[in-house]
């Protein structure tokens, strides 16, 4: 029987690719990599084999899609930002009974069409690569990602997907981990403001700041049962990033409205190019 052992919210923003380079970025993010380091050790010290992105920076227009590949390898230029993210080498061990057994659950038993996919061309986008890069360059862990940048999708329909993928590890063997990848807020600055490197550590509005903290603060708190119920109007008001799908996925794999674990914040909410960012980790309910 698996075993989910670990779960968090995290940040892919790319200027964490650039602050372990040579350059004006150097460092620049050096507490959100920490951040993943840390995470990475959490996961590796519980023994986590295989770890499950939800990835909202995977675009779908229609069902739910996960990439059940077993393997992965290439060199990743961003379409969206190819001048800060470029040429990033990867290679990583897939686990793609699982993305099928996520994918059978949920189609046939929860009632959403999710279809796990093993094409080789299919490949990964930021939100997993950037934490990969940072946690799994060793390849301790087999992943699979999931997409969670819906446009057509209800929050609803994605809790249902995380609890499919809940009972595919616990119908599975291992130890596995699940990471929320994405922004809170994600208001990205106009481009008429983008006249110096100071956007890059900035929100776009005060307004989604406040949001943010707060809805930190309720995470801190336990209160899933109030964030539940605001989320849908949140993800849409403040521009969540995948209008926050990765965050309902990973809520409805730890309880839904239900779960009421204190959250511990790993990095401290940072502003980037005028979004909201955060690591967080998510308890597992006893």
């Amino acid at each position: 029987m698996g075993k989910l052992a670990f779960a968090a919210k995290i940040a892919h923003v790319p200027t964490m690719y650039l602050s372990e380079q040579e350059g004006p970025f150097k460092g620049c993010r050096q507490q959100a990599c920490d951040g993943h380091r840390a995470i990475s050790q959490r996961m590796r010290d519980l023994g986590v084999d295989t770890v499950i992105v939800l990835d909202s920076h995977w675009l779908i227009n229609n069902a739910y899609h996960i990439n059940g590949n077993s393997h992965f390898k290439g060199v990743f230029t961003s379409n969206e930002f190819p001048h800060l993210l470029s040429n990033m080498a990867y290679e990583y061990q897939g686990n793609p009974e699982v993305a099928d057994l996520i994918a059978k659950i949920a189609t046939e038993e929860k009632g959403v069409t999710v279809r796990s996919h093993h094409v080789d061309s299919l490949k990964l986008e930021y939100g997993t690569l950037v934490p990969m890069w940072l946690m799994n360059g060793d390849q301790a862990f087999k992943i699979v990602s999931v997409a969670c940048l819906c446009t057509v999708h209800d929050h609803q329909e994605s809790a249902r997907v995380g609890e499919a993928i809940r009972e595919a590890i616990e119908r599975s063997e291992g130890t596995f981990a699940i990471l929320a990848s994405g922004s809170l807020s994600h208001a990205i600055h106009p481009n008429t403001t983008l006249k110096t490197m100071e956007h890059f550590f900035t929100i776009s509005n005060e307004f989604y700041k406040q949001v943010d903290l707060r809805v930190v603060d309720l995470w801190k708190e336990g209160r899933f049962a109030e964030f539940t119920r605001m989320l849908p109007l949140y993800a849409k008001t403040c521009h969540g990033e995948g209008l926050m799908h990765d965050t309902a996925m990973l809520l409805g794999a730890l309880g839904g409205e239900n779960y009421a674990e204190k959250v511990e914040i790993v990095t401290d909410y940072f502003e980037a190019a005028g979004t909201g960012q955060v690591n967080a980790v998510f308890p597992i309910a006893a």
